[in-house]
């Protein structure tokens, strides 16, 4: 099989049933988000592959948002034999969440995105998880959706940020308080002037 088609080469893409539609289609930009939240994730994997449980982790999560790129690209009369996102995945992360944060301390202020490489990855892909989740909620606006994508994808955001942090905290690097004087914000502004 030939990775090439040449049947969108005018701007349309098939879905899942044959239906065509225009690659900037709500739905082609809610599951094609969704795909590139699972290669960011992939980057995050290969920073993070001596962590056992995070790489585990995020090997079901790529599964899984395989899974709900399938059912995103399904037109609502074919969507549901792609449902496989429900609430115990949602579920599922909250655990996981849990697990990560006994090992944190109590954030009493916001922290930048970065510190270690892995952590600086799994920012970026809290931040394109975001993204896929607000394309989700526009597709929704037009189109039938199952709720848990929605609730998963909230969840999951939540976790790649517990993740970055648990990221960090393993690798000895802290995490960069927001305001924290890593360089003088006015001098600096005074000499580039």
């Amino acid at each position: 099989m030939r990775i090439y088609t040449k049947t969108g080469d005018l701007g349309e893409t098939g879905l899942i049933g044959g239906q065509r539609v225009s690659k900037d289609h709500m739905r082609v930009e809610a599951y094609g988000t969704v795909d590139e939240l699972n290669s960011a994730l992939g980057i995050a994997r290969a920073h993070l592959k001596h962590d056992l449980f995070m790489d585990s982790l995020l090997t079901e999560i790529q599964n899984t948002l395989f899974d709900m790129g399938a059912e995103i690209a399904s037109p609502p009369e074919r969507a549901e034999q792609f449902a496989v996102i429900d609430d115990e995945k949602v579920v599922t992360l909250e655990a996981a969440i849990d697990t990560l944060e006994e090992e944190l301390e109590t954030l009493k202020q916001f922290i930048l995105p970065g510190g270690s490489e892995a952590a600086a990855f799994l920012h970026l892909a809290r931040c394109i998880c975001r993204r896929a989740e607000r394309r989700v909620v526009t597709l929704s606006t037009t189109a039938p959706l199952n709720g848990a994508v929605l609730r998963y994808l909230n969840r999951l955001s939540d976790l790649l940020f517990v993740m970055a942090r648990a990221a960090n905290h393993r690798a000895g690097v802290a995490d960069i308080k927001w305001g924290e004087p890593g360089w003088k914000r006015r001098s600096a502004i005074g000499e580039q002037r």
